[in-house]
């Protein structure tokens, strides 16, 4: 079982970077064709838009994606029971956004805001429908059906936005952007996913997964609102100029990481969720799932923050230098991620979403804590933005602690398995950070710090043996191989 297993997960985990390299490729140029056509503060109102949509789509979920992944059993009552919930809610959720959009935007004193506003709420009611399909699609490790819908709903809703833009459609270009993009992706997914709810609902089987489900909405609500908490404040304590600023320094390294350690924490919680009862095998999962993502996504974070003013003045523009120092401190912020996905996914896996309760708890408690001092004390927007890299080394402690008893790998055991992974990351960087004064043009210094980068951090590792570069390659080798017989079959 666990040799199946173990191939089902690495072809998944696969064609979940297909999909998210794809994707984030693509979504790159769109965000870098659109930052050229419209303003920072744009960049702004959509971000305080955000702010209740993604809120509103956290309530839509009620957690029940995630117990629908997570259980041992599930048949397509559960799944028209889960749809059909979140479909009832999302539609209470969108007359409160539409009526409420005034108000939103008398408070912040953007009028043009209300009809963009109610055009972009309808996300809630399609993410009802996907959210569905999405999980069926990962608890059964299809992830080439995701990468199959994401890669058309991707380019699709980017021509439709630039073209937008290219119209003067201003803020509009925006929504239309990302409203095609959830549509056209819920559409193609359906094409491939044999499933379309019945007229059914059973109250006690809503009521099991909801059971499973209820403490991740809290938690997930607990860590929306908290990141929603800082764009409100920042829109309205400081500008939506500046918002636009942060939300575009925080939108590249947010990508970038969620294309390596997205594409790895979803297929290791469908696979821990398979042998929750082998500990010691889950231990194995989640400390590959933790050394992987760590030793791809920490250089490449090093280098973005490295190489950033030159990247941003190359592809965004002059106008958006202003937000080089939140992408740099967003790049150490999500250098971090891994550490805590791992934690949390693992979690999830086994069944514990009451310990993730009790940890959003405690994270968000002293997370709002240094917000507010930063916005009304030091009222700053640099320190107050700064302040995340405080809270994100505290909370890998605090997702990390959990895991000692729960699958018996402690927070030393973690630290010793990231180590080579940062320590590399460290004199690559710093050797590579040395080439920002000599002069070249933008294109040219970044070419030269990405090759430096990479050869530094490869050859410190295979020279110091690290254990994670023998593994991706054996990995690699052995698909490569798979498929070369495959066809000589």
């Amino acid at each position: 079982m666990q040799q199946s297993l173990k191939a089902a997960t690495i072809k998944s985990l696969f064609w979940k970077l297909f999909e998210r390299g794809g994707s984030a490729i693509v979504q790159l140029v769109v965000q870098i064709v659109m930052a050229r056509l419209l303003a920072p503060e744009q960049f702004g109102a959509l971000a305080i838009m955000q702010v209740f949509v993604n809120i509103g789509n956290v309530v839509v979920q009620s957690g029940l994606n995630t117990a629908l992944v997570q259980a041992s059993e599930v048949d397509d009552d559960d799944s028209s029971t889960v749809f059909w919930l979140s479909f009832a809610i999302s539609v209470i959720l969108y007359a409160i956004v539409f009526f409420a959009a005034p108000i939103i935007a008398e408070f912040y004193q953007m009028d043009y805001l209300v009809w963009p506003l109610r055009g972009l709420a309808l996300l809630l009611v399609i993410n009802s429908y996907n959210s569905v399909q999405m999980a069926l699609v990962q608890r059964a490790l299809k992830f080439r059906k995701i990468f199959n819908a994401t890669i058309v709903s991707v380019v699709c809703s980017g021509v439709l936005g630039i073209g937008s833009a290219v119209a003067g459609a201003g803020l509009w270009a925006l929504v239309v952007q990302q409203l095609s993009y959830q549509a056209l992706n819920c559409i193609a997914l359906s094409w491939q996913v044999h499933w379309r709810p019945t007229l059914t609902f059973k109250p006690d089987r809503a009521r099991s997964l909801f059971g499973f489900g209820w403490k991740l909405l809290v938690s997930a609500l607990l860590d929306q609102g908290y990141q929603s908490l800082s764009d409100l404040i920042v829109g309205k304590q400081f500008s939506p100029t500046s918002l636009g600023f942060v939300s575009q320094g925080k939108k590249y390294p947010q990508a970038l990481g969620n294309m390596l350690d997205g594409s790895i924490q979803p297929v290791m919680l469908s696979a821990v969720s398979r042998v929750q009862d082998d500990k010691a095998y889950v231990k194995r999962l989640v400390r590959r799932a933790l050394k992987t993502s760590t030793f791809l996504i920490v250089p490449a974070m090093t280098l973005f923050g490295v190489a950033a003013e030159p990247i941003v003045r190359l592809l965004l523009g002059e106008q958006w230098l202003p937000c080089v120092p939140f992408l740099q401190i967003y790049c150490f912020v999500y250098a971090l991620l891994p550490i805590h996905t791992t934690n949390l996914q693992a979690l999830n896996g086994m069944g514990r979403s009451d310990l993730f309760l009790k940890m959003e708890l405690v994270k968000k408690a002293y997370g709002i804590c240094f917000v507010l001092f930063g916005a009304f004390v030091l009222k700053d927007v640099y320190l107050l933005v700064g302040s995340y890299m405080i809270t994100g080394i505290i909370s890998t402690f605090v997702n990390a602690y959990p895991n000692k008893r729960v699958i018996g790998y402690s927070y030393g055991e973690q630290l010793r398995d990231i180590g080579p992974a940062f320590m590399l990351s460290a004199i690559a960087g710093a050797i590579t950070y040395l080439l920002v004064g000599i002069g070249l043009p933008d294109l040219a210094t970044i070419l030269l710090q990405t090759i430096v980068m990479c050869a530094v951090y490869l050859l410190l590792a295979k020279l110091l043996h690290v254990e994670e570069l023998g593994y991706l390659v054996k990995t690699v080798r052995e698909i490569l191989f798979k498929r070369k017989a495959a066809k000589v079959a």
